[in-house]
């Protein structure tokens, strides 16, 4: 039990307890009332018909309250136990890909480029490795609160090509389209936000697939600077889109999945917005697809 919801919990009991007493003191008063007037007696059955009335309410709203935190508690439960099913095999994936690379690349005599491919694919499973273990210090961070901005001045624009051009390298995707204003100056945490837009990229290639049209944008209007990711994959579902921002949220089951991921992405994404002073959104794409946009204000 949450340390709101116990409290709310030792309040309404607390309150229980003192309405019992106070009842019972004025059921006991109203029976030595011989010598009183009949409406005297009617004011204080009122009384106690009244405060049983709001007692009553009290109780339904502890209840109601009571279940709403079970339910999101339990729902946590399960996405944190498909978040260690999903971590587990993550991990195991790119581990077993380099050392099948590495073994291959010991057991046979390949050419210079036959041994660029296998290498270049064994730093996209580490990179992959790396980010995936970054993201769950990152949520450990939020969580805890030991995460601190380092606040700066950079080029969006300059930061936002690095990106594209690293993942059309190690990660081997089609090419990403871009339309990117230049001059996009912003002052906040450059890791954070390259965080994001990672993220981002890497949702995109998971959901809609490496050889899928993805869209990175960017452009600043008066105080704002904001900056999107498009795909046309599949899209969100209708019926989760409110809940994608949050930690350990992924569609599904992690035992008949087939998406990689922790459910970590998006959640950080929002915080990392947050944390310098913007916004992320998600939007249906036409005719199909995601779009994740996020607004910095400069």
């Amino acid at each position: 039990m949450k340390r709101k919801t116990a409290i709310f919990f030792y309040l309404l009991g607390g309150y229980v307890l003192l309405q019992f007493a106070w009842w019972a003191y004025h059921l006991i008063e109203l029976t030595q009332l011989n010598v009183i007037e009949d409406v005297e007696v009617s004011r204080k059955v009122f009384m106690i018909l009244g405060e049983g009335l709001v007692f009553f309410l009290i109780i339904m709203i502890g209840l109601w309250q009571i279940r709403k935190s079970s339910k999101k508690e339990l729902k946590l439960a399960e996405r944190q136990r498909n978040f260690l099913l999903s971590v587990t095999h993550e991990l195991k994936t790119p581990l077993a890909a380099n050392k099948l690379f590495l073994q291959t690349i010991r057991k046979r005599d390949f050419d210079l480029s036959q041994r660029n491919d296998l290498l270049d694919k064994a730093i996209s499973e580490n990179v992959r490795l790396e980010n995936m273990i970054d993201n769950i210090l990152n949520a450990t961070r939020l969580e805890h609160q030991t995460i601190y901005l380092n606040r700066e001045r950079f080029n969006l624009d300059e930061l936002l090509l690095k990106i594209v051009e690293r993942f059309e390298k190690v990660y081997q995707v089609k090419k990403i389209r871009t339309n990117i204003d230049s001059g996009l100056e912003v002052i906040g945490d450059m890791a954070m936000i390259e965080t994001i837009v990672v993220n981002l990229i890497e949702n995109a290639i998971k959901y809609a697939g490496k050889d899928a049209d993805i869209h990175l944008s960017a452009s600043k209007t008066d105080e704002v600077v904001k900056f999107a990711v498009e795909d046309n994959g599949p899209g969100v579902p209708v019926e989760i889109q409110t809940e994608i921002f949050d930690k350990f949220m992924r569609s599904g089951n992690e035992e008949t999945r087939t998406k990689k991921g922790t459910g970590l992405g998006l959640y950080i994404s929002r915080e990392f917005a947050h944390l310098n002073k913007g916004e992320i959104n998600y939007k249906n794409a036409q005719p199909k697809g995601a779009i994740f946009e996020v607004r910095l204000t400069k």
